[in-house]
This record gives C-alpha cells, sequence and structure tokens, in this order.
C-alpha cells in the first residue's frame, strides 16, 4: 500500500526505515530519497511511528 503517493513511498518502505532508525517523518523521507510534497501522508506515517514507539515500550515492559 502507498503510503505517498507523491514520492511513491510503500508502507514496507516506511517501516523499513522506522527500523533503521527513524523517529519524524523527516527521517523516513530522508531514507528515501524524497521530500514532504502535499504532505498529506504525514499524519499516516506519524501514526505508523507512534505505533512503532507503542510497541517497543510494551516490548520492554
Amino acid at each position: 500500500m502507498y503510503v505517498c503517493n507523491c514520492n511513491g513511498i510503500r508502507e514496507r518502505d516506511v517501516r523499513h526505515a522506522i527500523a533503521a532508525g527513524a523517529t519524524r517523518p523527516a527521517h523516513v523521507f530522508k531514507a528515501c530519497d524524497s521530500q514532504a510534497q502535499c504532505a498529506r501522508c504525514v499524519c499516516d506515517m506519524r501514526k505508523m511511528l507512534d505505533e512503532e514507539r507503542q510497541a517497543l515500550r510494551f516490548a520492554a515492559e
């Protein structure tokens, strides 16, 4: 599934960037060699980042 249609960034690309250490949408764009265009995807990226933080928090308990 595409997260960012402007840059062709897929969900798997975002998850890979997060696994590589991305903590903000800007980091995801940088990892994908792109930049925000219309920024509609930023909310989805933030949601994915928050989900990963929650998963790590629960795993640490």
